[in-house]
């Protein structure tokens, strides 16, 4: 198949990318490089440096497209508090300028990358895509946003759609920003330096991390499920940690002292997030394979960036 990628030099995209490449389907990536990384990407992903919202450009890389993966985003939280508009205009004005590409060129479906983040704090768990949902920030209400624009012009255009809300995904490979870091990364990257662990709050707020690999499955599964057409579909491990359980697991798997420090918190981030999967057993066949502690491992044995700390000692 032929396969169109926006944000395919991200964590995500680039995952996906290469595992589709691999199993020989044609892959064109499209990425600002605003966070992105194209060297992560193999040489023969056919990627082209571009904004989202460049309607021409996208009408000459969705030419005999099948498929359109979309996750081009802005994905900083805390950033979005500080930037709503810019989030607006790339999360949600993207997504719609490439509808509109995808209805003049006539490519058949898309396959939107949404977030768990939509959900916000919810007393009932695990979540459920009928669950009332409370985003918590500007990320989590262009994503929300995004869906709603997805699924309705999908149905006006006749665009078969399929909404994935993905959970705490985390991997060999993860973007390290100086600001605002993703957690699993961040706490490996600080146990290995022995420096401190910093945990916003008590750590009993949880989360769902899944495993890159397991996320890409659910991915690659959306892009041909026979009966997923207008689909909002949850994609997570099924499993829900809590910020201090994470800090004993990777503590343990680093063989590190470092102290851990708990702080006030100061961040938007809700309580409890654990993801239901039935819908995702039902309509992708999904089931995720890797467990926490065997992610984790993976991730420092599989990133180049953790390896080159484990040499240094």
């Amino acid at each position: 198949m032929n396969f169109l990628i926006t944000g395919a030099a991200g964590f995500l995209g680039s995952a996906l990318a290469n595992h589709l490449s691999r199993e020989g389907h044609q892959v064109r990536g499209l990425d600002d490089l605003s966070a992105g990384d194209p060297s992560a990407l193999y040489e023969d992903v056919l990627f082209t440096r571009g904004d989202i919202n460049d309607r021409p450009k996208l009408w000459t890389l969705m030419q005999d497209v099948d498929v359109v993966y979309h996750l081009a985003a802005r994905v900083l939280v805390a950033e979005s508090i500080l930037y709503p508009r810019e989030y607006n205009d790339v999360n949600v004005g993207g997504t719609v300028s490439l509808m509109e590409a995808m209805r003049d060129v006539g490519v058949e479906r898309v396959v939107f990358i949404s977030s768990g983040a939509v959900y916000g704090n919810q007393e009932t768990q695990p979540l459920k895509e009928d669950s009332p949902t409370f985003p918590h920030s500007p990320y989590a209400v262009s994503k929300l946003a995004g869906e709603f624009y997805v699924n309705t012009i999908g149905s006006l255009w006749g665009i078969e759609t399929v909404c994935l809300r993905v959970f705490n995904a985390y991997g060999p490979g993860q973007h390290l920003p100086a600001a605002h870091p993703p957690v699993i990364p961040n706490f490996l990257r600080q146990a290995l330096r022995g420096g401190s662990l910093v945990v916003h709050g008590s750590g009993n707020q949880t989360r769902d991390f899944i495993y890159v690999e397991d996320a890409v499955r659910a991915m690659v599964a959306a892009a041909t499920a026979p009966d997923a057409n207008r689909a909002v579909v949850n994609v997570g491990s099924g499993m829900e940690t809590s910020i201090r359980d994470l800090v004993g697991r990777i503590l343990e798997i680093t063989n590190s002292k470092a102290e851990v420090l708990y702080t006030p918190r100061n961040d938007p981030g809700v309580s409890r997030m654990c993801a239901d999967l039935s819908l995702a057993g039902d309509l992708l066949g999904y089931m995720p394979r890797v467990p926490l502690e065997e992610g984790l491992r993976l991730t420092l044995e599989s990133d180049p960036h953790f390896q080159k700390m484990l040499e240094k000692g």
